[in-house]
């Protein structure tokens, strides 16, 4: 549990940081692509290649592809067609689809993961909601897209950690990650890129430098192995904790204007699906 609250404080933040230096200045394929290229320079020195299972190497590739590549190029494109509080709004749901990934995945139907993410939900709806335009389905289902290939990276590495136990530590086996995003990212880059817009500040390459390090390599490692540790409902919750965090971060240090009622109730509705999340591991046991 503490690797899943460390990287919320850790994404919280950073998320701030992509807006106030970021956002509408730096073309968001070469950011994505920067932040893969650094994450895979600290990771890659230290995989080990032999001695570990092709399956693992093949299911971590292809959760990279999915959790990072794929979910973040959706994200960034899904700007286009949607407003800054749309995008917040709809990535709230990506607890059901953990919830429900990993019940189709365990071949189960477990009521308890599904009513906490619901609850969770609910919470960061509450705290994000700022209206919606009449014209949203296509970003609306974008956005979808992207929840569901970040629960489905986050349930499948777990389950790859599960199936392929080793005496290797998991951080000499994640590098993989890293290739399998560099795999949609690249020609993302190459194809829809914009030199023209690369960083032109100090700044703006410090807030990279950043995002590469601390919250993609650090951040995506200590969010998977935390996975791995916990159940299904309580990482599902953990996905909209971050909704409060951030929003009280943004609130305290760059001053944004936030309702602090609806954030009050919408983090105490959170804390309160964790619970039901352990009363129904309770009952279950």
């Amino acid at each position: 549990m503490h690797y899943l609250v460390f990287v919320t404080l850790l994404w919280a933040y950073s998320f701030n940081l992509i807006g106030a230096h970021l956002a509408g200045q730096v073309d968001s394929y070469f950011a994505v692509l920067t932040r893969v290229l650094l994450a895979g320079a600290v990771f890659l020195p230290l995989t080990r290649w032999r001695g570990v299972a092709p399956g693992f190497i093949a299911g971590v590739t292809l959760v990279g592809a999915l959790q990072f590549g794929v979910t973040y190029l959706c994200l960034y494109v899904s700007f286009n067609v949607l407003t800054v509080a749309e995008v917040l709004l709809f990535t709230v749901l990506t607890p059901l689809h953990v919830t429900l990934i990993d019940d189709a995945i365990n071949r189960r139907f477990n009521p308890w993961a599904l009513v906490a993410a619901a609850v969770a939900v609910l919470g960061a709806g509450i705290i994000r909601y700022d209206g919606i335009t009449e014209d949203f389905l296509g970003g609306f289902l974008l956005m979808q897209l992207a929840n569901f290939t970040f629960a489905a990276g986050q349930v499948g590495y777990k389950h790859l950690a599960h199936r392929y136990p080793s005496d290797i530590p998991l951080y000499r086996r994640f590098g993989y990650f890293f290739l399998g995003a560099l795999v949609i990212v690249l020609p993302a880059w190459l194809l829809f890129g914009n030199p023209e817009r690369l960083p032109s500040t100090s700044m703006q390459w410090g807030v990279l430098v950043w995002m590469g390090i601390l919250a993609t390599a650090l951040g995506q490692f200590c969010w998977n192995k935390g996975a791995t540790l916990v159940d299904a409902g309580t990482l599902a919750v953990m996905n909209n904790m971050s909704v409060p965090v951030g929003l009280v971060l943004n609130l305290v240090i760059w001053g944004t204007e936030t309702d602090l009622l609806l954030l009050t109730i919408g983090g105490l509705i959170i804390l309160a699906s964790l619970r039901i999340n352990r009363l129904g591991l309770k009952q279950a046991r």
